[in-house]
């Protein structure tokens, strides 16, 4: 009994030895690098817990509450529907103007506000970053994902107005969640870019009202895709915008596929995003320092 005693003893100290010689080494990181998203995958529960935060904070203590996902872009369709169909009287290619502004007005609501929320996310939350460890782009992809839950009501907008138009969908639909995605990513690129930009010059977030309104009037949402001169047409897509309105109002109305106006655009996305990404993971290291 007692040899074995000393024995465990024994087994026990070099188990104690080994951690002490055990040694962590802590090397630099590249200064460009991609987003782990592994680590981002370890993190899901609080990557959840953030969107559904930012849901239930939205419209508490509200009295009309969701409504106002319906009321805000229904406002905004009405007013364009009487100023540029019946005053200015904007060629739409024979769509009923309320239908065609409704087709980009519901969208592009989504992303007005997906980008404004994003782009300032990491200075709104500037109180947790100093205080606990996760991954920063956790921050401007929230509101990208929990604004959406705005876009999915205001869908109601887009159904109501097609059966008020008799407009029956076709198999072009199978678009529409390319393009729903395609929505998405916009925000998403601008965000990744504007909050981090947004740490080091605060002149950002004034900036991105300015740049957004000269967004909206940059696409086809008033006025049709169409009235572009050709020569300018290919120049004129590379706005992202320009692809997923237009996309959207072909796979809803059944018309036509405007590839010509949506492939630039996919292209500019992919860049703006990729880059986003690195440039995101560059400033990550220095974000508790500046901000």
């Amino acid at each position: 009994m007692i040899s074995q005693k000393k024995d465990k003893l024994e087994n026990s100290d070099i188990l104690i030895a080994g951690r002490k010689n055990e040694q962590t080494i802590i090397e630099s990181k590249s200064s460009w690098e991609f987003i782990d998203f592994k680590e981002i995958r370890e993190y899901r529960d609080l990557f959840f817990f953030l969107v559904w935060r930012d849901i239930k904070v939205l419209y508490a203590q509200t009295i009309l509450g969701f409504a106002w996902a319906i009321l805000n872009p229904l406002i905004q369709i009405i007013i364009f529907t009487i100023i540029f169909g019946k005053v200015a009287k904007i060629t739409t290619e024979g769509t009923p103007y309320m239908l065609f502004s409704t087709l980009a007005i519901v969208p592009w609501s989504y992303m007005n506000n997906a980008i404004v929320q994003s782009s300032q996310s990491l200075v709104s939350g500037q109180f947790m970053l100093g205080k606990i460890y996760f991954p920063r782009i956790l921050f401007p992809v929230t509101p990208v994902l929990s604004k959406f839950v705005d876009f999915l009501i205001s869908m109601l907008i887009i159904i109501g107005v097609m059966i008020y138009f008799h407009v029956v969908p076709t198999w072009r639909m199978v678009y529409f969640p390319l393009f729903v995605f395609y929505m998405l990513c916009i925000p998403l690129c601008f965000g990744i870019w504007l909050s981090s930009l947004a740490i080091r010059f605060r002149d950002v977030r004034f900036a991105v009202t300015f740049v957004v309104r000269m967004l909206m009037y940059s696409a086809p949402i008033v006025y049709s895709a169409a009235t572009i001169p050709e020569n300018y047409r290919v120049l004129y897509s590379f706005n992202p915008i320009v692809g997923v309105i237009e996309g959207l109002r072909a796979s809803l109305l059944g018309t036509q596929m405007p590839w010509i106006f949506i492939w630039p655009g996919a292209i500019t996305t992919v860049v703006m995003l990729v880059s986003g990404l690195f440039y995101f993971k560059r400033m990550e290291r220095i974000i508790v320092d500046v901000i």
